[in-house]
C-alpha cells in the first residue's frame, strides 16, 4: 500500500515538472520522453566520477523460492511462514565510466554504497539493519530522459531472529546476508533530479551458520520498490 501512494507521488511530480518548464512553443509530449538540443544532453547527467544521494522505499510482500538455489543447491520451495518486507535504503552512487558499450548496452555503470532499514510489518521478526554494496548498469539512449537499469547488491545486516524463541520458519540468528536484486525505469527531470521505479528481489539467510542447531530458513521475497535520486556536488560543465 506504501508503494503505491509512492508511484503515485512520483507519477504527479513528473508531470508538475514537465508542465513547469514548457511555454507554448514547445512540444509537451515530446518534451517528456526527451531532452531536446544538439548532441546528446545526457552526456550532462551520466559522467564519470559523478555521485548521487540515493534515496528508496519498497513494498515486498510476494513469496518465492530462493532464485540461486542452483548455486547452493538448497531446497527449491517456499516455507508455510509468509513474510512482507518494506525496505527502506539510502545510498552513495559513483559513476565510475562515461557512457559507453555498443548498441543496446550502452550505458554507465555505477558503484553503490548503502545502508538499510527493513521493516517487517508480516512474519515473526520485526526489523532488519543492513550494510550493502552494489553495481548499477544505467542503458542510455542519446536524449532520453527514461533510463533502463539493472543493479545487484549484497550485504551483511542484523535482523531480531525468532528462530532461537521456537518460532518455527523463523530465522536462526541475528546475524544475517542479504542479496538484493533488481531492475526499472529511471527518469532524469535534469542532470541534478531523476526518480526510478521498478521490480526488487530480496534474500535473507544466514548462509547456514545457525545450523544444525536452527535450521536456516531464509527470506525470499519479491515486490516494487521506488526512489528519488539528487547529484551530489557541483553539476560539470555543459556538454552540447
Amino acid at each position: 500500500m506504501r508503494a503505491k501512494y509512492l508511484y503515485s507521488g512520483l507519477l504527479i511530480a513528473l508531470f508538475v515538472a514537465t508542465a513547469n518548464g514548457q511555454d507554448a512553443t514547445n512540444r509537451p509530449v515530446h518534451d517528456f520522453f526527451f531532452f531536446h538540443g544538439p548532441g546528446d544532453f545526457n552526456r550532462n547527467v551520466f559522467y564519470r566520477n559523478k555521485l548521487e544521494f540515493s534515496l528508496e522505499s519498497g513494498w515486498e510482500p510476494i513469496n518465492i523460492p530462493f532464485v540461486y538455489n542452483f548455486v547452493t543447491d538448497s531446497t527449491y520451495t517456499t516455507w508455510p511462514l509468509r513474510y512482507t518486507l518494506q525496505p527502506n535504503i539510502a545510498s552513495v552512487r559513483w559513476t565510475i565510466d562515461k557512457i559507453d558499450w555498443p548498441g543496446i548496452l550502452r550505458g554507465t555503470t555505477d558503484y553503490t554504497f548503502s545502508g538499510s532499514y527493513v521493516n517487517i510489518p508480516r512474519g515473526p521478526e520485526t526489523r532488519y539493519f543492513a550494510f550493502l554494496f552494489g553495481i548499477r548498469r544505467n542503458f542510455v539512449r542519446p536524449n532520453w530522459r527514461m533510463v533502463p537499469y539493472f543493479d545487484a547488491h549484497g550485504g551483511v545486516g542484523n535482523i531480531n531472529a525468532k528462530g532461537p524463541d521456537k518460532v518455527r520458519y523463523a530465522q536462526g540468528q541475528d546475524l544475517t546476508f542479504t542479496l538484493l536484486n533488481g531492475g526499472g525505469i529511471r527518469y532524469d527531470f535534469n542532470p541534478r533530479f531523476s526518480v526510478d521505479a521498478g521490480a526488487s528481489y530480496e534474500h535473507i539467510s544466514n548462509f547456514y551458520l545457525s545450523q544444525p542447531k536452527y535450521y536456516d530458513y531464509g527470506i525470499n521475497v519479491w515486490g516494487s520498490m521506488v526512489g528519488f535520486n539528487i547529484r551530489i556536488g557541483k553539476a560539470r560543465p555543459r556538454l552540447q
